[in-house]
């Protein structure tokens, strides 16, 4: 009996030291392939990230100067160059990511399998034990030459089983640490995805920018007087643009001017500058006229806003079904409202809502940050269009746009389309640069009307 269990004690802590260097063998190498990859494509990543800062100089001191036919040629070619160069990026970004993930799945299915085997090896021991205990401790002692070799036994075999008890706690608590890094990667990843897909909006508008530049040069022939005449008639009188309208879902066509002055309430309300408050509602929904085709049952989060949806609508007297939302893309979920394209769930920190004591979603006059500014006596509409002006100048005050500068105001467009982690991400830049150009556009619209 002795040497049945000198052999066993030997043969666990064989599995032991097999498994341990086994699997940390495999772990090893399946690191070191990952981590060649990623420094591979972290380098190609950094070199087009110098690039893309190089066209931005480019364009910077390029929009210092006074317009010609050569300056605006070669901000075009900056413009076109630095959105290949995003999408270059985003493209290494998603490979970087997917690598990972493999080597994370890598790193589950082999934890899993050790796991297995530690269950079985501790099964074997455990059986062992109780064949063990079927014996009584004068069999076993007289089984053994003396004493000391009998508790000598039975301290390895003890220390054997709660080491093996160690090893699976261990385990488990790496490969659950491993499935939420993993988890976590693939969140990266779908962003990353999104982030592609509204490049392949880039793609197009570097199309247009190709053909905008193809075309200049061809009315101008080059010549820089030809130019100059070509920009004296684009100008815009102040009476041209009084008289140019845009529509506002559900809402008659107003004059520009009665856009503007929503911009000049909301500006006052909150210290945001009139023209940035129109370019970022003219990026998010084309001054209101492209609220979205989508329904929120198909198209909404289902947990984190189809049910204060409904309870936004049921305080607002409208049917869910009848009202307009964002579609859902291929890469996450749809259901934003309005001119400002707020989703629910970032409507209830200014329109009003909250939790109840029961866990449900109730509306609170007393919560409602665009009521106050408005002065309303009802609840905030996201669908209004003055109250989606305050709301989104709320929210870019709040994202640090009523510092005014151009820096500031930039950071806050890209704070308020990815959120603060995301605002500082070079593949968000497009976006506030989108922004921008708008609010340059509307400025100067601005300053026509004021000077006239």
């Amino acid at each position: 009996m002795r040497y049945q269990k000198q052999t066993t004690i030997s043969l666990v802590f064989f599995f032991i030291f097999t498994l341990l260097f086994i699997g940390g063998d495999v772990f090893a190498q399946t690191a070191n392939v990952v981590n060649e990859r990623r420094q591979t494509l972290e380098r190609e990543l950094v070199k087009i990230e110098e690039e893309i800062k190089a066209q931005q100089v480019i364009l910077d001191s390029k929009r210092d100067e006074t317009r010609s036919l050569e300056r605006d040629v070669a901000i075009l070619n900056a413009e076109i160059r630095k959105s290949q160069l995003a999408i270059q990026a985003r493209d290494l970004e998603i490979r970087r990511l997917s690598d990972d993930i493999v080597g994370k799945q890598g790193t589950i299915e082999s934890l899993t399998n050790e796991l297995s085997r530690e269950k079985s090896s501790l099964a074997q021991i455990i059986r062992k034990r109780y064949q063990n205990d079927a014996f009584t401790i004068a069999e076993i002692m007289l089984g053994n030459t003396n004493i000391s070799d009998f508790f000598q036994d039975y301290d390895s075999f003890s220390a054997i089983e709660r080491n093996l008890k160690d090893s699976f706690k261990e385990i488990e608590v790496a490969k659950v640490t491993t499935v939420t890094q993993k988890a976590s990667l693939e969140t990266k990843r779908e962003e990353e995805r999104e982030l592609r897909e509204i490049q392949a909006r880039e793609k197009r508008k570097i199309e247009e920018k190709e053909n905008e530049k193809k075309e200049l040069l061809r009315v101008t022939k080059g010549v820089e007087a030809a130019y100059q005449a070509v920009l004296r008639d684009k100008e815009k009188t102040a009476a041209q643009i009084r008289t140019e309208l845009f529509s506002l879902r559900g809402s008659t066509a107003i004059p520009f001017e009665q856009a503007l002055e929503f911009a000049n309430f909301a500006s006052k309300q909150t210290g945001v500058r009139p023209a940035f408050i129109l370019g970022v509602i003219a990026e998010e929904s084309n001054l209101g006229a492209n609220v979205g085709t989508g329904n929120w049952r198909e198209d909404m989060h289902p947990t984190r806003d189809r049910p204060v949806f409904e309870v936004i609508t049921a305080t607002l007297g409208l049917d869910p079904d009848q009202m307009p939302v964002s579609k859902k893309p291929w890469y996450g979920w749809g259901g934003a409202m309005g001119p400002a394209q707020f989703i629910p769930s970032t409507w209830v920190m200014y329109g009003g809502y909250a939790k109840n004591s029961s866990g449900e979603w109730e509306y609170k006059e007393s919560k409602d940050t665009i009521r106050k500014l408005l002065g309303n006596n009802s609840p905030s509409n996201p669908w209004d269009p003055q109250t989606a002006f305050v709301a989104s100048s709320k929210l870019l005050a709040d994202n640090g746009a009523d510092k005014g500068t151009r820096y500031a105001e930039n950071l806050a467009a890209l704070r308020y389309f990815a959120g603060w982690a995301n605002a500082s991400k070079p593949a968000y830049s497009f976006y506030g640069e989108e922004v921008m150009a708008l609010a340059d556009k509307y400025q100067g619209l601005i300053d026509i009307l004021n000077n006239s």
